[in-house]
């Protein structure tokens, strides 16, 4: 069979699946676990691998029936959005897959690329499906054969020239018997493997400790310091200089390093852009909330909020959405491209979470209608779902105000900053059992510290006193949550 007709019939049985674009403008996922290995049989909508986006854990189903094929990326790898990542034989049963060089392959892929229509996408959770006429990322180069001059650039050295003629190929290094098997290429995260590179130290020649036969870090520094360390004396000692320690790092064993990703890349990102875009300003105030406390008692005692997770959270997000019932003009976006303020007649309850994955923020939509039961099962299933790393991206957009409850961690309060787009973004801070002045005299009382920070675009000082100082009239009175209602 000729490579062109080889190329042919890969084409029509090897199916290739791409990461998704998951919409709400992202653009890479990392493959955090697969599900399937090569040779595996699959079915459509069977989930292959669960990845990790900037806002959320997701499964990937395939499109296709038949088996796997190839899997093009590690776990842990991080991936383009539109690249291939799983190839599966849709024809098992003709036998098997005609290789051919790749040279050949290239421009039968890019025909297939060009002429075959796309088949049904998978449709991730809170994405909704893809329209037809969105355009196709291009294709990246696929790996081609590991040769002995690539295997040599993976692992950090110069690839050597081909030879003229034949000539005689020198044995190979020892390898530690603990180290991968000769012609496999070692185990190790991009991280470790550009630290080799910059070191100059050879993977194959690692003994590797971590699970699984995964090559550490350590691993890396433990086989660079004996080849460094000779060759520094030796330096010095022709200079006349007398043997110091390094002072690029202090210690550079007793640190780790962690690629700036996920969650915590999107955070960063957007707080920067929402420090340095919208005029942050923060105003405080420390109120009694006593007679809050003994409600919340109360309620934990009504038979018809039995099962429901009533604590002074839900009564504190409750109280901010009166008041901002009471100045509506606060619930606003700030469109820049347009020159538009866009005031919203809706109220998404952002609810800033602490989970394993780091802080996200996903958020209620249209708190501002709901019941107090209402209320509560929501803000339930919501720190559950994000605790679980199970919430949808689209959960986590559309926000209009945030709460950001540190509390919990013992701290009085903060200066929070904004969600992107959003207005305002409450603090609640610890309570406390404080002396206070309660009708005359000084008297122990439940004492806590709210603080408010607002786009100052949007809302002036006094708009944004007004509303912090209703949350707190609530909270200290909370029988205005009926007759402000």
């Amino acid at each position: 069979m000729t490579a062109g007709t080889a190329g042919a019939a890969n084409a029509q049985r090897i199916r290739e699946f791409k990461m998704p674009d998951v919409g709400e403008g992202l653009t890479e996922a990392e493959i955090l676990k697969w599900y399937v290995r090569p040779g595996d049989t699959v079915t459509d909508g069977q989930v292959v691998c669960e990845v990790e986006t900037a806002k959320a854990a997701v499964e990937l189903p395939i499109p296709y029936d038949g088996v796997v094929h190839t899997l093009n990326f590690d776990e842990g790898t991080t991936v383009d959005v539109g690249t291939v990542i799983i190839s599966v034989d849709t024809d098992p049963g003709a036998g098997p897959v005609q290789e051919q060089p790749a040279e050949a392959a290239a421009p039968a892929a890019d025909a297939e690329e060009e002429a075959e229509p796309q088949g049904r996408q998978a449709v991730l959770v809170g994405y909704g499906a893809a329209p037809s006429s969105t355009k196709r990322r291009a294709r990246k180069p696929q790996p081609e054969p590991v040769t002995a001059g690539l295997q040599a650039e993976l692992n950090g050295r110069a690839a050597p020239a081909p030879p003229a003629t034949p000539v005689a190929v020198p044995a190979p290094p020892v390898v530690p018997a603990a180290s991968a098997p000769v012609g496999e290429r070692p185990l190790a995260k991009p991280p470790v493997r550009k630290l080799a590179k910059d070191l100059g130290i050879d993977l194959a020649t690692i003994a590797p400790t971590g699970p699984g036969g995964v090559i550490t870090r350590d691993d890396v520094y433990a086989a660079a310091a004996p080849a460094e360390a000779p060759a520094a004396a030796s330096a010095e000692a022709e200079a006349g200089v007398p043997a110091v320690a390094p002072v690029t790092a202090f210690d550079a064993a007793r640190e780790r390093r962690v690629p700036i990703k996920g969650v915590r890349k999107a955070t960063a990102q957007a707080m920067v852009a929402s420090a340095f875009t919208a005029p942050h300003v923060t105003e405080f105030i420390t109120v009694d909330v006593t007679r809050t406390m003994k409600l919340v008692q109360e309620l934990k005692q009504d038979p018809d909020l039995a099962g429901l997770r009533i604590n002074p959270l839900l009564l504190v997000a409750k109280a901010f959405l009166v008041a901002i019932r009471r100045h509506p003009e606060v619930n606003a976006a700030w469109d820049e491209a347009n020159q538009e303020i866009v005031y919203k007649d809706y109220i998404n309850l952002g609810i800033a979470a602490a989970t394993p994955r780091g802080l996200i923020v996903p958020n209620i939509k249209d708190a501002g209608v709901k019941t107090l039961p209402q209320l509560a099962t929501e803000l339930a299933e919501l720190v559950a779902t994000a605790r679980e790393g199970k919430t949808t991206p689209a959960a986590m957009t559309g926000g209009t105000v945030t709460i950001t409850n540190v509390g919990v961690f013992g701290v009085d309060t903060g200066t929070p900053i904004l969600n992107p787009g959003e207005s305002a973004i409450l603090a609640f801070g610890a309570i406390k059992l404080q002396p206070w002045v309660h009708k005359g005299k000084i008297k122990p009382r439940q004492v806590t510290t709210l603080a408010l920070s607002f786009d100052h675009r949007l809302i002036d000082g006094e708009l944004g006193s007004k509303l912090l100082a209703d949350v707190a009239a609530v909270l200290e009175r909370p029988k205005r949550l009926i007759t402000w209602a």
